[in-house]
């Protein structure tokens, strides 16, 4: 990392963790679609918008795509400085939020390897469509619970990230595909086997409390 983006980039740290996503949550695709470009022309204030935004959003993310707080902050700040780094060549064929959290994925997964933690880069097709099983419903009461933190943990990384992904940050099978760079087909079925998986624990749980 070039000293001249360590102040920057520590600086941008300390106000990002003392905002929530509710700015991002009301910010339009156009508007950041225009910090990305006034980021690439060197803006320092729209990239820490973007830090803003992004942070929490990637935190909770990586929280439970990697399970280690010791991890989080070094994949976002890496992240996040690619964002800066890569700003102009952001060519508008997907959302921001896709791009962004695409790098994120690849860098946890390169993070996660170098800790021999298992990556999981092909699975078995079985033919199974993931709209074939929909308890979202259960999910959707239980969300808050420990518990869907504790059935999302016992889940292969691969199914795992693509569940939180569509469940938590209310991304489309395709916005998925791109981020995990498989076909869209691979993040159905992937995510067939997190909800059947994920139901069976989860009833599990409601079974097993007093």
């Amino acid at each position: 990392m070039a000293a001249g983006y360590i102040p920057f980039m520590r600086e941008t740290i300390c106000v990002a963790r003392r905002v929530d996503d509710s700015a991002a949550a009301g910010r339009t695709e156009q508007g950041e679609v225009d910090l990305v470009a006034r980021s690439a022309a060197g803006e320092r204030r729209a990239f820490e918008m973007l830090y803003r935004a992004y942070y929490p959003r990637l935190a909770r993310f990586l929280q439970r795509m990697t399970r280690s707080t010791q991890l989080i902050e070094e994949i976002i700040n890496d992240t996040l400085l690619a964002v800066w780094r890569k700003a102009g060549t952001f060519d508008r064929s997907s959302k921001v939020s896709t791009w962004i959290f695409a790098i994120a994925y690849r860098r946890a997964c390169k993070a996660l390897q170098a800790v021999d933690e298992p990556v999981e880069t092909h699975e078995v097709d079985q033919r199974e469509s993931a709209d074939d099983v929909r308890p979202d419903w259960q999910f959707e009461q239980l969300r808050l619970s420990g518990a869907v933190n504790a059935a999302l943990a016992a889940l292969p990384l691969a199914q795992r990230t693509a569940f939180q992904l569509t469940f938590f940050h209310d991304m489309s099978y395709t916005e998925i595909a791109e981020i995990m760079d498989c076909p869209v087909n691979t993040i159905k079925t992937r995510l067939f086997h997190a909800r059947k998986r994920l139901a069976v624990l989860l009833d599990e749980h409601i079974e097993a409390r007093p």
